[in-house]
């Protein structure tokens, strides 16, 4: 799903419009970031937790030879996803109901439409005789 088609899902599932769905989905991303930005750590309870990590310089070895490497220390992003989030993914916990297709408004009558005479028999023969004496 990309982000247009969630906020479109969003819309229909909280019966808006689209500009504040994605209003809303935007400032939502943003509120996140922002947070994370900072160092903050934004959990989501059943959703997931997102964290900014500062991870220590550390020595590693290199597969290959078995030297000791020296591995700068740097700052990571990490999203865990929690138990609610995993239950549901791996089928544990029924998903939520969503509702994914706007109902449609109410239509108009329109205009009876004229019904077309039935072909006979003879009538069908006249015009496949017709057709094959063209293409000669």
């Amino acid at each position: 799903m990309k982000k247009r088609e969630l906020i479109h899902a969003v819309a229909i599932h909280t019966d808006v419009d689209n500009k504040t769905a994605a209003k809303l989905v935007e400032g939502t991303i943003d509120v996140i970031l922002a947070n994370v930005a900072k160092g903050e750590i934004v959990n989501i309870s059943g959703f997931a937790k997102f964290a900014k990590i500062k991870r220590p310089a550390r020595m590693a070895r290199n597969p290959a030879t078995g030297e000791p490497v020296k591995v700068k220390a740097k700052t990571v992003a990490k999203i865990t996803a929690l138990k609610g989030f995993k239950d549901i993914a791996l089928g544990v916990s029924p998903a939520p109901k969503v509702v994914t297709v706007r109902k449609p408004a109410p239509a108009k009558k329109a205009a009876p439409k004229k019904v077309a005479k039935k072909a006979t028999k003879k009538a069908v023969k006249k015009t496949a005789k017709k057709a094959t004496k063209k293409r000669r």
